[in-house]
């Protein structure tokens, strides 16, 4: 899908929420009622990656703690090719890195608001997916390319939000609350010496998000939205275990104890979500 057309659907929804004040001039308003009581609403757009990537982090003892060197026997790094925060287009450093992925970002969700005045306050559950892939590599002096891929399959957040209403036809608004969502990895490498076994993939994991947006009642049942959302989640549970395979002893994965395991140096996986939305209130 091209940037265009990942875009296209939040520019729209911007242009109509521009449009649709002027519009409800001449509409027949209840708006004593606006944004009070059950609602449903559709949302899409777009997710980008919170961070610039994260680097390839290694336990050479397995003992839990990351961060050191794999040493050849000299003592030499074998990674000093070094790393990036993309995903390797080949086996060393010199072909480049492919840029972590923005996708469409998609929702649906069920809310409730109370209204007291011109506030508002509400809470909602939310089932979401995103194409959004976070992409990191390392190289070895072998030379040796290894790759983590991560993306967040789908998420269910609880969220409470809290707004204001100019005496009813439009909402600004904050929200916030607690999500749990399935992280996928995908990892590939151009060594074929060593094995390599992933551990805790596709896990469930914990995290929260933050955000706000704006509502605009079309009709005094159907409105239209938009809203930016931070969503983090804490991924520190993947690993890949790297084995003897046919490499021999000296190998610089096994020189510590016989094996090393490798994960991202980052424990959070980040995205920032622009979306529009399409709600019914009943």
């Amino acid at each position: 899908m091209s940037i265009r057309n990942r875009f296209a659907w939040p520019l729209a929804a911007s242009a109509a929420l521009i449009a649709v004040p002027a519009l409800a001039q001449d509409a027949e308003w209840d708006r004593d009622n606006h944004f009070n009581g059950a609602y449903i609403q559709g949302a899409g757009g777009i997710a980008l990656n919170g961070e610039n990537g994260s680097r390839i982090s290694f336990d050479t003892n397995r003992d839990g703690n990351y961060g050191e060197n794999v040493t050849t026997t000299t003592g030499a790094n074998a990674f000093g090719p070094g790393f990036c925060n993309g995903g390797a287009n080949g086996r060393d450093r010199a072909a480049g890195c492919r840029n972590d992925k923005a996708g469409v970002d998609y929702a649906v969700r069920v809310g409730f608001d109370k209204r007291a005045g011109n506030i508002v306050f509400g809470g909602l559950l939310e089932a979401s997916d995103n194409e959004m892939k976070e992409r990191s590599s390392a190289f070895s002096t072998t030379p040796a390319a290894y790759r983590i891929d991560r993306e967040m399959r789908y998420a269910i957040s609880a969220r409470a939000r809290v707004g204001y209403t100019p005496g009813g036809g439009a909402l600004f608004y904050a929200t916030g609350g607690a999500s749990y969502a399935k992280i996928n990895h995908d990892f590939s490498t151009t060594n074929t010496a060593n094995s390599f076994t992933e551990n805790n993939d596709g896990k469930m994991v914990w995290g929260y998000q933050a955000g706000g947006g704006t509502e605009i009642m079309v009709t005094n049942n159907i409105s239209l939205g938009l809203e930016y959302l931070y969503s983090r989640y804490r991924d520190n549970k993947y690993t890949v275990s790297v084995g003897a395979g046919t490499a021999p002893a000296t190998n610089p994965f096994l020189l510590n104890g016989g094996g090393t395991n490798l994960r991202l140096a980052d424990k959070y996986l980040d995205t920032h979500s622009l979306r529009a939305s399409v709600g019914f209130r009943f």
